[in-house]
């Protein structure tokens, strides 16, 4: 039985590169290809993957939050983050919210294949320019207690990311399915936490700490 894959970037063209890589391993099925990590988390619900190829900076919920929602609702499925960033935080955030590996871009077309078979034997697969990177934050920790991961609610990012990428109240409360007075709360509250007073400083942060991307 082929291992049932879902591409999860939003850049078309490294979705149909790394679709093209796949297609000469007859042992991986593509079933399916999503631009946004709410899409992402609907494909994952309805095509019961086996693996997640997941892009860490994507729009409307990054990377990190969709495979948070994804375990939870499939536990079994293996994520394999994919980034151009090798930042710490970025990486122990994914891990933490249950991904199994994390693959530079850069080098994902040579280390696909073996990331996806380490993962689906049940192992962690790390690009080894990234497992440098975590041991020495693992020996000499940085302000990772600080980031919008601790600090702020789950919830919260969410919204912040919605904000700073422009949406208005009332449309960060439709695809939330939450209350306008809901959405100004999350608002009022992550601003009050962060210390920010302006939209422009909190997509600013929200830049700074991986929640979203240019």
């Amino acid at each position: 039985m082929p291992i049932r894959l879902i591409i999860a970037d939003d850049h078309q063209l490294m979705r149909d590169g790394l679709k093209a890589l796949l297609a000469a391993d007859s042992n991986v099925q593509v079933v399916g290809e999503a631009s946004s990590g709410s899409e992402t988390v609907e494909q994952a619900e309805k095509l019961a993957p086996h693996v997640i190829v997941m892009d860490v900076a994507m729009p409307d919920l990054n990377g990190i939050e969709a495979t948070r929602k994804i375990k939870r609702l499939n536990p079994n499925a293996k994520i394999l983050g994919l980034s151009a960033h090798a930042d710490y935080r970025f990486v122990i955030e994914m891990l933490k919210a249950g991904a199994s590996g994390y693959l530079l871009k850069h080098t994902a077309y040579e280390e696909l294949s073996r990331a996806i078979d380490a993962i689906m034997h049940g192992k962690k697969y790390l690009s080894p320019d990234i497992t440098g990177v975590v041991v020495d934050n693992r020996v000499s920790p940085d302000a990772s207690s600080n980031s919008a991961f601790a600090v702020l609610t789950e919830r919260e990012r969410e919204v912040l990311q919605l904000l700073s990428e422009g949406l208005a109240t009332k449309e960060i409360a439709g695809q939330l399915r939450v209350s306008v007075k809901t959405v100004e709360t999350h608002r009022r509250n992550i601003m009050e936490k962060l210390n920010l007073h302006s939209v422009a400083e909190l997509t600013k942060y929200a830049l700074r700490e991986g929640i979203t991307s240019l």
